[in-house]
């Protein structure tokens, strides 16, 4: 060793030895734990039991592991009926699926859907399914692909004018894709009307990854192509036996099982402002669902992305 080396030279060199395993720790810690965020599940994929078991279910879910839930509907119980059910399980409800239609959705009271969030403590409720317009028909796999350039177009415009309520009273708004939005209307589809149609400032969207995937797109593009426009994401996967298809159709399967690369997904997610990851599954379910769940929560919590 050289015996002109000082001991300051030491102790630099050393810093720079425990700065690189520090880098290299962090690099091989799990995505959710390095990010420092929760794991969620949207309530749906919990099915029709949950509203009859609610304050079993929400312990086992908190069991599993998951931090966050998302709801889909108010399952039969009151906004402080909900709150205390999640308190109780030990978790936060920061976002909500709320309908286009009805008293209660987003053509209904939005001052009074408001009081109701913040009462249950959401902070962003998301329209799961366009408004249909009335000459179309009201089933949503029909209606997906009747859909016109102009119906998606009110569609952006309706969404803008509901956000600009609800941001006044503190709630950020939002849309949830399927895969009929992919249908093409000559040069463009119904997602690319939307993102273009509504304003940055209020109209905020939720990907979901499996349909994005069903409509034989890439997620991850479609994340690089607009940075900051999705804030929440749907962590839910496909089976590779998935056609192509804009009709409600795919191959569901555990999350890590299927033919999403989640190691590739999930940072460039997180690098185009994602910050809400909730698992959801469509049925049908080759297991019981809360197992499902466990199975997807397991893979996400440690998969190193």
């Amino acid at each position: 060793m050289n015996q002109h080396l000082s001991r300051r030279g030491l102790l630099g060199a050393g810093a720079a030895v425990l700065a690189l395993a520090g880098s290299a720790g962090a690099a091989s810690a799990p995505f959710f734990q390095s990010r420092k965020l929760p794991v969620g599940i949207q309530l749906y994929s919990l099915g029709p039991d949950l509203a009859k078991e609610l304050d079993a279910q929400l312990a086992t879910v908190a069991k599993i592991g998951f931090k966050s839930v998302e709801l889909a509907g108010y399952l039969g119980r009151t906004p402080a009926e909900l709150r205390a059910a999640f308190d109780k399980a030990g978790l936060v409800c920061p976002s909500a699926h709320i309908s286009p239609k009805g008293a209660g959705g987003f053509s209904g009271d939005l001052n009074k859907l408001a009081d109701e969030m913040h009462v249950i403590g959401v902070k962003s409720v998301m329209m799961p399914i366009f408004y249909i317009p009335d000459r179309l028909s009201q089933d949503l796999r029909q209606a997906g692909v009747q859909m016109t350039a102009d119906d998606w177009k009110w569609n952006a415009d309706f969404l803008n004018e509901k956000a600009a309520v609800l941001k006044k009273a503190g709630i950020v708004s939002g849309y949830h894709n399927h895969n009929f939005e992919f249908a093409p209307l000559g040069e463009t589809n119904g997602m690319e009307i939307l993102l273009k149609g509504t304003d940055p400032s209020l109209v905020t969207f939720e990907m979901d990854a499996g349909w994005v995937s069903a409509a034989g797109h890439d997620p991850l593009a479609m994340l690089k192509a607009h940075p900051g426009r999705f804030t929440q994401m749907h962590v839910k996967d496909i089976k590779p036996t998935t056609k192509a298809n804009f009709e409600l159709k795919q191959d569901p399967t555990e999350v890590g099982s299927g033919m999403i690369d989640w190691k590739k997904l999930l940072p460039a997610a997180y690098a185009a402002g994602v910050r809400g990851f909730y698992y959801e599954q469509e049925p049908p379910f080759a297991h019981p669902r809360l197992e499902s769940a466990k199975i997807s929560y397991d893979y996400l919590a440690k998969v190193v992305a």
